[in-house]
This record gives structure tokens, sequence and C-alpha cells, in this order.
């Protein structure tokens, strides 16, 4: 009898981790597919919104996810990708375009902070 329960518990825990793993696998398939999607159709802006969303689509459908809502605006592209099915299904968005505009006289990569100078000297 007390196999039959340790089985169970067993195999439930399994289930469990088998469709954990389901809804990870579909969150980071949609992820990605949002992402290349989002740079395909912000590098193809000066098409048009169609041509660029039906590009999203394209590297969407390669990724084994689909287009939920495409829309560009100048430069930047919003992209939501859905993928999986059923209880596993999940969409996320994702976003692109260029970099906003500098700050005269700054650089585009900032330079990590400086430490203080040490209190003593240390050569000796």
């Amino acid at each position: 009898m007390w196999v039959v329960v340790a089985l169970a518990a067993v195999g439930a825990l399994f289930g469990g981790l088998l469709a954990l793993g389901r809804a990870v696998e579909a969150r980071h398939r949609a992820g990605g597919a949002a992402d290349l999607a989002a740079l395909a159709a912000a590098e193809h802006w000066s098409e048009g919104r169609a041509a660029a969303c039906a590009l999203a689509g394209r590297v969407a459908r390669a990724q084994g996810a689909t287009i939920a809502r495409c829309s560009v605006a100048g430069e930047v592209s919003d992209v939501t990708a859905s993928a999986g099915t059923g209880p596993f299904a999940t969409r996320v968005r994702a976003r692109a375009g260029p970099a906003g505009p500098l700050v005269p006289g700054s650089s585009p990569v900032s330079a990590p902070p400086r430490s203080p100078p040490l209190s003593g000297d240390l050569r000796g």
C-alpha cells in the first residue's frame, strides 16, 4: 500500500515538474520571438508598417511563435508575440528602436565611477 502511495506522489511531482518546464519553455520561446521580431520590424520601419510587421511575423514563426500585436511608430516597433498552447500559452511584449538622444559632451557608453584615492602610500 505504501509503495502505491509513494509511486503516486512521485508521479504527481514528476508531472508538476514537466508542466513547469513546458510553461518556462513557452515563456522563453515567446520572449525570444518577440525580441527578434521587434528588432526586425524596427530595422525595416522605412518600408512601412505593413511590410515591417509582415517581416516580424515571419521572424516569429521561424521561432515557433506568432505575432499577437505589431505596431510601428517612426523608427520604434512594438511587438507582442505569443507561444505555447492551452494553459501554457503566454504573451511577451518587446520594443525596439534607436537609442535616445545623447546629452552633448557625453559618450554613448558611460564610464564606471572612479574610486577615491587611497589615504596612505602602499609602496612601502
